[in-house]
């Protein structure tokens, strides 16, 4: 390869098949990282970290068809609607964080809602079932507080969505 076929590589990126499977297999990871941590380490989730459950899942639900099909204008529309989900996960870790971890209260939050009207938690508890408050499940894992990982996972699915947007059909 030359030197000018390498920057023409880099400027290209990575290949879109493998942005798309990075925003299948990240979000799965991270729920089943959390089911881990839930079932092995008994970290019982709150209903916030079970609303970033269903996110995670739904952003790879979204993305697996563009990584199956070719049809340009649906993959810019399903990354459009990655970009919003995994919005919607920054602004639900950042709510568990600022908000919900220091209530105690026992009244149903938004995220209970959420879960409870897509059925969810009856249908999957094991996976989509609170057990614990947000004060209650508040854990740190090597000094950072849980939810700013899932934070940053949402930050990135974000962030490769972008690329996907911005890249010519």
């Amino acid at each position: 390869m030359t030197a000018m076929s390498l920057g023409l590589a880099s400027r290209r990126g990575l290949p879109r098949p493998l942005l798309w499977a990075v925003m299948v297999v990240l979000p799965l990871a991270a729920v089943g990282a959390a089911l881990v941590s839930q079932h092995v380490f008994d970290m019982q989730p709150c209903p916030w970290c079970v609303l970033q459950r269903v996110i995670f899942v739904a952003i790879a639900a979204v993305s697996l068809p563009a990584l199956l099909l070719r049809a340009p204008l649906l993959r810019r529309g399903l990354a459009a609607l990655a970009l919003g989900l995994a919005g919607c996960g920054i602004a639900a870790a950042l709510w568990q964080h600022f908000v919900a971890a220091s209530s105690t209260s026992c009244n149903l939050t938004l995220a209970d809602r959420i879960v409870s009207s897509l059925g969810l938690d009856g249908a999957w508890p094991e996976v989509f079932a609170a057990y614990a408050s947000c004060a209650d499940a508040a854990v740190k894992l090597a000094g950072l507080s849980y939810e700013f990982y899932s934070l940053v996972l949402f930050v990135a699915l974000g962030a490769v969505a972008v690329g996907l947007l911005r890249r010519p059909a």
